[in-house]
């Protein structure tokens, strides 16, 4: 355990040592790109000002010009007059121009008039008057009454089993009495139709059901 912290704190010195050779040696070296030491003489200052008199950055960027003349002083050298004439106005150019007058008035005497648009008279045309509509024909009354017979039994209860069987078909019907030749006949009669058509169709739906049935006609 000795040897070991005794061997650190050697190290610690050595490297101590060996930072402490390299700052040394780095503050003695000349630092690159810095001048150091070197002084200038006034008469070269002089010399280096006088050299660089008049000399323009931006020779090399466009060709050489000639100084422009200064207004102040080209009137009295007697160049010539300073201002320039400015020549007749346009106003008084165009009011003085009767040959482009003439053009002018000749192209709008030349060009086409503008079509005028032609309206066409409007006719007022009287909308259709529908047709009153049909009256529906009445059905002329008839001076008959109508019965659909489903039988005529000579028993109470064979009328009355048939008008069950006839109910079972989804219609009403009733048993009526009559005295025919001394004897008691019980009738099974659906109705009455005041129209034969309804009669008819009623007949046609007991007889596809099995039943025999007759269409009778009673006068009012």
């Amino acid at each position: 355990m000795g040897g070991t912290l005794a061997g650190l704190v050697i190290g610690i010195l050595i490297g101590l040592a060996a930072a402490l050779a390299v700052a040394v040696y780095v503050s003695n070296v000349p630092v690159p790109f810095v001048d150091r030491g070197v002084t200038r003489k006034p008469g070269q200052d002089a010399a280096e000002a006088e050299h660089n008199k008049g000399w323009n950055p931006n020779a090399g960027l466009v060709g050489s010009q000639e100084p422009l003349p200064d207004p102040t002083t080209s009137g009295q050298a007697g160049a010539g007059p300073t201002l320039l004439d400015p020549g007749p106005s346009e106003e008084g150019a165009a009011a003085s121009d009767p040959l482009g007058d003439l053009v002018r008035s000749k192209l709008d005497d030349d060009a086409p008039a503008a079509p005028v648009p032609v309206v066409p008279d409007v006719v007022a045309v009287p909308a259709p008057v529908p047709a009153p509509a049909a009256a529906p024909a009445t059905t002329q009354a008839q001076p008959f009454t109508f019965f659909v017979q489903a039988g005529a039994f000579s028993s109470a209860d064979d009328a009355n089993a048939q008008r069950a069987k006839v109910a079972l078909m989804g219609m009403a019907s009733q048993v009526t009495e009559r005295e025919q030749s001394g004897r008691t006949v019980y009738r099974v009669r659906l109705g009455p139709f005041n129209q034969r058509p309804m009669a008819e169709a009623t007949r046609d739906q007991l007889m596809k059901g099995g039943i025999d049935a007759a269409l009778v006609r009673v006068e009012r």
